[in-house]
C-alpha cells in the first residue's frame, strides 16, 4: 500500500499517539478501544463509546411493551412476500461479479413502508381489528425483518446443487435438491438454540452487525421529536443514495473502479492492470482503486465494524497486495502460474486452457487414475493458490486465538454442559427485560436438529450417493465445533472466518479420490456451523427488540423454508439462461460464476486430487500447511502480551481477521477496499471519539440509510437493464463506460490484452 495515511500499518499508529483504553468484555476482543478523549461528559449522549457494555446500554434502548402483538396478519403478508423476493434477490447476486448480499436493511426500510400502509388503509373495527391490531409495531416489523434476513441468504446447498449441474452434468431431482437444502440450513438452526446461553444471551455477545438494523428499528418505532429528526436524516440519506447509485452502477460505471493510475496507463502495460485494476471481475487487486458504489463499499463494512476489526482487516489487505505481486512475479508455483490468468478461481491445464474434469472422472464422479496420468494435473491461478494457503492460516489462526483468549468462557460454558442447561440468568439489561416471555425448550431445538439430520441423511441416498449415514454424523460434529469457534468471533467483532478448507482437508482424507463427496461433507461439516451464525445473530436482534422468543423461532423457520424453494427456483432460470458465462473462468461484466467455480475448484482438487497435490513435494504442499502456520502465529502475539502487558498493542491485533484479508484480493472486483479505510477511520476513530453526539445518534441509522438506498435501486437496475429477467439494456458507450468489448470499465484492461 502507499504512503500515509494509507500505509497498511498507519492505523495501528493510532496507538502510539492516543490513549488506548482496554476496556473489554471478552480479553483479546478490544471491540471499541482506541479513545484520545478525557473522560467522557456526564451527558449519555456525549459519552464515548468503549465497549459492548456501552453500547448495549446507550445506543439500544431496553424499551418494550409486552401487549404488542408480534405474529400478526400483517406479518405473514409481509413476511412470506419480502422472504420470497429476498431469496430472489439473493440468488441472482450469486452469480454476479459483485461479492454482494442483501443487506437485512433492505427488507427491514420496505416492510415499514408497506406495514404501515397496510394499517392506514386496511379496516379496523369488527372483526377486521384481528387483520389489523393497531399501528404497525417494532415486534412485527423486526419479525418481518428475521423471516425475511434468513430467506435472502443463498443457501449453500444450492451452490452445491448449482455446481453439479454446471461442471458434472448431474442434475438432482427438484425435491431431493430442496429437502437438502432444508436439512443443512435446519441443522444450524438446531445448533443456534443450543448455544443461546453462549452466544446469544451475555452482553458480550454483541453482534455488530445487527446494530445498524435495532438502531433503525428503534427509531422508526419509537415515538418523539427526537426519532422524527432522525427519520427526516435517514430519509433524506436514502433517497440521495437512491439516486446517486443509478450513475456509478449504470451511466457513470468508470466510478465503481476509479484508478488515476488506471487511466494514465489506459490499459498498456500487465503490471498495471493486475495491481491496480479492480473495475471488471477477475481483473486486478485494485490498490489504490476508489469505489463510489455504495454497493460496493459496504463490503468493507466501515460505518458498524469496530475499529480493532477494521484495523486487523487493513493490516491484511496492506501485506495482501505485496503478497499477491510478489508471489505472482516470482513465479514460486515450479514455472506453471505466469503462464496462466492473474486473477480466476477456476482451474487450468499447464497451457492456460480450462481443465476438463470430465477427462480424469470415471463413474459416479470418482477420479479415474489411468485417465488422470494420461491428462495430468490441474493448476491454480497463483493468487487464488496464495489465497488459499492464507485462508488456512485464518482457519489454524483462529482455533488457537480462541482457546488461547477465551478458554475461561469455553470452560464455563461447557463444564458440565451448561450450554444445555435451562434457566441459567445473565447480568444484561435485554436479557432481563426478555423473561416476561416464555422462552423456546431447549427440546424444540434439539427436535430441530433430530429431524433435520434424519432428512439429510435420507436425502444422501436420493438421486446421486452424496455420503454414506455415518459421515454426516461426524461431520455433523465438526460442524457443531466450528460454531463455537466461529461464533465467538462473529458475535464480539461481527467478523465471519472462512473454515470450509478446513473440513475439505478432513473430507479428502475420509474420502479420497471423490469430489461430490468432497462437496457434501462441507455442506454438512461446514456450512451447516456457518447458517448456525446468521441464526445466532437474529436470535440476537430479537433480543434487542424485545421480540417473544417464540415468535422468533416462527419467523428464522418460516424464512429457512421459503428460502430453500426460491433459492432453487432462480438457480435454474438462470443457470439455465446464462450457462456458458457462468462456465467460462473470467465472466463477465454482468454474469459471472466465479462462485460456482470455487466450489467446483475445491472439490476437485481437495476430493479428487488431495495426494496428487497436496501431499508432500507436490506442486501445491504449502497450502495446507498453512493451518499450522496460522495455528502457531497467535501464540506470537500472546507470548508479546504477557511479556509487555503494557503494550496493548499485542492484544489489539487479531490474527484470523489479518489472514483473511491477507487472502482476501483475488476475488472478484477490488474498488471498495480504499474508501472503506477512510470511510472507516473516520467514524470509528475521529467522529466516535470527537463527535460522539452525532455518532450515537446518527451513525447506525446512516449505514442503514446508505444501504437500503443503494440495496433497492440496484435491485430495481438488475431486473430493469442488467437482464435479470430477459435481456440486459446497456447505457450508450462513452469514456465514463466504455465498450466492455475494447476496454474494461476502469480503464486498466485493453481487449487485446496479453
Amino acid at each position: 500500500m502507499a504512503d500515509s495515511p494509507s500505509h497498511p500499518t498507519e492505523p495501528s499508529k493510532v496507538l502510539e499517539h492516543h490513549d488506548v483504553h482496554q476496556e473489554k468484555d471478552l480479553k483479546g476482543f478490544d471491540v471499541y478501544s482506541t479513545e484520545s478523549m478525557e473522560e467522557a461528559p456526564s451527558q449519555e449522549s456525549e459519552r464515548v463509546i468503549r465497549g459492548a457494555e456501552d453500547i448495549t446500554n446507550l445506543i439500544i434502548s431496553d424499551e418494550d411493551n409486552p401487549e404488542l402483538p408480534a405474529l400478526t396478519f400483517r406479518f405473514w403478508v409481509l413476511g412470506i412476500g419480502l422472504a420470497t423476493f429476498g431469496s430472489v434477490l439473493s440468488e441472482i447476486y450469486f452469480w454476479k461479479p459483485q461479492n454482494a448480499m442483501v443487506s437485512a436493511l433492505f427488507q427491514l426500510i420496505i416492510s415499514y413502508v408497506l406495514g404501515n400502509a397496510m394499517h392506514y388503509t386496511m379496516p379496523h373495527t369488527g372483526i377486521w381489528r384481528h387483520l389489523n391490531p393497531g399501528p404497525f409495531n417494532i415486534k412485527e416489523h423486526t419479525c418481518i425483518t428475521i423471516m425475511a434476513s434468513t430467506a435472502s441468504t443463498t443457501a449453500n446447498a444450492i451452490g452445491i446443487i448449482a455446481t453439479l449441474d454446471l461442471f458434472y452434468g448431474v442434475t438432482l431431482n427438484p425435491g431431493a435438491a430442496i429437502f437438502q437444502t432444508f436439512a443443512s440450513q435446519l441443522i444450524g438452526y438446531g445448533f443456534a438454540g443450543l448455544l443461546r446461553t453462549l452466544l446469544v444471551w451475555p452482553t458480550y455477545a454483541l453482534f455488530p452487525n445487527q446494530l445498524p438494523s435495532i438502531s433503525l428499528l428503534q427509531s422508526m418505532h419509537f415515538g418523539g421529536l427526537l426519532n422524527r429528526k432522525k427519520m427526516r436524516y435517514f430519509w433524506i440519506v436514502f433517497w440521495a443514495i437512491f439516486c446517486w447509485e443509478i450513475i456509478p452502477t449504470w451511466i457513470f460505471p468508470l466510478l465503481t473502479a476509479f484508478s488515476v493510475i488506471c487511466l494514465a496507463d489506459n490499459g498498456r502495460s500487465a503490471l498495471v492492470r493486475n495491481l491496480f485494476g479492480a473495475g471488471s471481475s477477475n481483473e486486478g487487486l485494485g490498490l489504490l482503486s476508489f469505489s463510489f458504489d455504495w454497493t460496493l463499499i459496504t463490503q468493507a463494512y466501515p460505518l458498524y465494524w469496530p475499529l480493532q476489526t477494521q484495523v486487523s482487516s487493513w493490516i491484511g489487505l496492506g501485506f495482501g497486495y505485496a503478497l499477491m505481486i510478489g508471489c505472482y512475479y516470482g513465479d514460486v508455483f515450479q514455472g506453471y502460474s505466469r503462464g496462466l490468468p492473474f486473477m480466476s478461481t477456476a482451474l487450468f491445464s499447464g497451457n492456460g486452457s480450462s481443465y476438463d474434469q470430465s477427462a480424469i472422472l470415471g463413474p459416479n464422479n470418482q477420479l479415474d487414475p489411468a485417465k488422470y496420468a494420461e491428462v495430468g494435473p490441474p493448476f491454480m491461478t497463483t493468487t487464488y493458490a496464495v489465497s488459499l494457503l492464507m485462508t488456512y492460516a485464518s482457519m489454524g489462526s483462529a482455533f488457537s486465538h480462541i482457546f488461547l483468549w477465551h478458554w475461561k468462557q469455553l470452560w464455563e460454558a461447557f463444564k458440565g454442559f451448561n450450554f444445555l442447561k435451562s434457566g441459567q440468568d445473565f447480568d444484561d439489561v435485554h436479557f432481563q427485560r426478555m423473561k416476561v416471555y416464555k422462552e423456546v425448550p431447549q427440546w424444540w431445538y434439539g427436535s430441530i436438529f433430530i429431524v433435520s439430520l434424519g432428512l439429510a441423511i435420507g436425502m444422501a441416498y436420493v438421486g446421486v450417493n452424496t455420503l454414506p449415514w455415518w459421515s454426516i454424523f461426524v461431520f455433523t460434529v465438526i460442524a457443531f465445533v466450528v460454531a463455537v469457534i466461529l461464533g465467538f468471533i462473529y458475535a464480539v467483532t461481527g467478523f465471519q472466518i472462512p473454515t470450509g478448507g478446513f473440513v475439505q482437508v478432513i473430507a479428502a482424507y475420509v474420502h479420497p479420490h471423490q469430489p461430490v463427496q468432497n462437496m457434501y461433507a462441507k455442506l454438512y461439516g461446514y456450512n451447516t456451523g456457518y447458517q448456525t451464525l446468521y441464526m445466532l445473530s437474529d436470535l440476537k436482534l430479537g433480543q434487542y427488540a424485545k421480540v417473544p422468543p417464540r415468535a422468533t423461532f416462527t419467523a428464522q423457520v418460516s424464512g429457512t423454508i421459503l428460502g430453500a424453494i426460491f433459492n432453487y427456483v432462480l438457480y435454474k432460470s438462470i443457470v439455465d439462461a446464462h450457462r456458458v458465462d457462468l462456465i467460462n473462468p473470467i465472466g463477465t461484466r454482468i454474469w459471472s460464476g466465479w462462485n460456482s467455480q470455487e466450489i467446483n475448484s475445491a472439490a476437485i482438487t481437495w476430493g479428487a486430487l488431495s495426494a496428487e497435490l497436496y501431499g508432500p513435494g507436490k506442486t501445491y504442499f504449502q497450502i495446507p500447511l498453512g493451518l499450522l502456520y496460522g495455528f502457531l502465529a497467535p501464540f506470537l502475539l500472546y507470548t508479546m502480551h504477557c511479556l509487555f502487558p503494557k503494550q496493548r498493542i499485542w492484544s489489539y491485533l487479531n490474527m484470523p481477521i489479518i489472514f483473511t484479508y491477507l487472502s482476501w484480493l483475488p476475488y472478484s472486483v477490488n474498488g471498495m477496499w480504499w474508501p472503506g479505510l477512510f470511510i472507516g477511520l473516520y467514524t470509528q476513530w475521529w467522529v466516535r471519539t470527537r463527535k460522539p453526539r452525532w455518532y450515537n445518534k446518527y451513525n447506525y441509522l446512516t449505514s442503514a440509510a446508505l444501504d437500503g438506498g443503494s440495496s433497492i435501486i440496484y435491485f430495481i437496475l438488475n431486473f430493469a437493464v442488467f437482464g435479470a429477467s430477459g435481456n440486459a439494456i446497456s447505457f450508450p458507450t462513452w469514456w465514463g463506460n466504455p465498450d466492455p468489448n475494447v476496454m474494461s470499465v476502469d480503464h486498466c484492461m485493453a481487449s487485446n490484452f496479453s
